[in-house]
C-alpha cells in the first residue's frame, strides 16, 4: 500500500526520468507518492521537449490533469485545467504534448506498463470508456446542491458541508472512486477531526489551507490511507483554497469532537532540578521545508 504522506511540497522532491514507455521525447517526473507493491503512483510530470506516443492500453487506471501547456489526445486539445481518465485496459488514443507542459499523472491498480494497440482492440464495457473534461468550461456547484451532488454526498452517511464547491471530473459508478476539484470559500472552516473509510489524496492548486500540521499552499500534496484522523481546516481568509481531491470510494466523514492528545509522566533527569535541561517538544509530522517551519524551535 502507499505510505501516509502528511504532507510534502513538490519543490522538495527530486526529478526522475518519466515512466512513460513507448513515448518519444524528454520528460521527467517527481514522485508525490508511490506504491512499491503494485506500482500505483501520483506524479508531477514536466515535459522538457515535445513528446508523442502512439495509441495503446495502460496497465493501470490512468489520469492526466493539465497544470499548464497543451496536450492532444486523438483529435481533442487539452489546455490548462483539462483532464482525461483511461480506466484500466481501455484503448487510449495517440498523445502529443508541447514542450514546457506540466501535468499531474495518477496511476491506480497497476504500474507504468503500456502496450501499443490498434483500433481493432476488443470493445470495453460502456462504463469503462475514456473520460475527457475541460474544467475551465464547467460551473462550480455547491456540495449541498442535490441536483448535482453525487451519491457520495447524499447517501451512505455522506455529509455535505456548506461552503465547498465542486467540479466532478470522474466517478466510477461501481466502486465510487472519484477525482474532483474542490473550492473552499474564504475563511471556510471544518473544525472537528475527521477520518474516512477510503483513502484521501489532495494537491493544492490555489489559495491556502491552514490546519493542525501546517499550511497547504500551491504545490503541496498529501496522501492519507483510510482511517487517518486529520483537521481542523481553515481556508485562506482572502483567497480561499482550490485543490484536486481523489478517493478510492464514496467519501464519508466520520467526525471526532473534543479531541486531544495528552502525554503525562514524571521527569527523571530533566525539569526544575536540572537547570540546563529543556522541556520536551511534540513535533508535528511536517515533512517539507517549503511547506513551512517545523514546530521545533531548534529546526533550522
Amino acid at each position: 500500500m502507499r505510505p501516509h504522506v502528511e504532507f510534502i511540497h513538490e519543490d522538495d522532491l527530486i526529478s526522475h526520468p518519466a515512466e512513460l514507455p513507448h513515448g518519444q521525447g524528454d520528460a521527467v517526473q517527481k514522485n508525490l507518492s508511490y506504491d512499491e507493491e503494485d506500482g500505483s503512483a501520483s506524479l508531477r510530470v514536466n515535459f522538457k521537449s515535445d513528446w508523442t506516443r502512439v495509441q495503446g492500453i495502460h496497465n493501470a487506471m490512468t489520469e492526466w490533469y493539465v497544470l499548464k501547456g497543451e496536450v492532444r489526445i486523438g483529435d481533442e486539445k487539452l489546455g490548462e485545467g483539462s483532464y482525461f481518465c483511461a480506466p484500466k485496459g481501455v484503448l487510449t488514443p495517440a498523445l502529443s504534448v508541447d514542450a514546457g507542459t506540466e501535468i499531474l499523472l495518477f496511476r491506480e491498480y497497476g504500474d507504468w506498463q503500456f502496450t501499443p494497440a490498434d483500433a481493432d482492440s476488443p470493445d470495453k464495457p460502456k462504463e469503462n470508456e475514456l473520460t475527457i473534461v475541460h474544467t475551465n468550461e464547467m460551473d462550480w456547484y455547491e456540495v449541498t446542491d442535490p441536483k448535482h451532488g453525487s451519491p457520495m454526498d447524499f447517501e451512505r452517511g455522506g455529509t455535505p458541508v456548506p461552503g465547498l464547491y465542486i467540479k466532478l471530473m470522474y466517478r466510477d459508478p461501481i466502486t465510487g472512486f472519484y477525482t474532483r476539484l474542490i473550492k473552499a470559500k474564504p475563511g471556510w472552516r471544518e473544525h472537528p477531526l475527521a477520518h474516512h473509510p477510503v483513502f484521501e489524496e489532495s494537491y493544492t492548486l490555489g489559495g491556502s489551507f491552514h490546519y493542525n500540521y501546517g499550511s497547504l499552499n500551491p504545490g503541496t500534496y498529501f496522501f492519507r490511507p483510510a482511517h487517518i484522523r486529520h483537521g481542523d481546516f481553515t481556508a485562506g481568509e482572502e483567497e480561499g483554497a482550490t485543490f484536486l481531491l481523489r478517493c478510492d470510494g464514496d467519501l464519508v466523514d466520520w467526525y471526532t469532537d473534543n479531541a486531544r492528545v495528552e502525554m503525562h509522566g514524571d521527569p527523571v533527569n530533566w525539569g526544575d532540578d536540572y537547570p540546563q535541561s529543556e522541556p520536551p517538544a511534540m513535533l508535528q509530522p511536517v515533512r517539507s521545508r517549503s511547506a513551512g517551519k517545523w514546530e521545533d524551535p531548534n529546526y533550522q
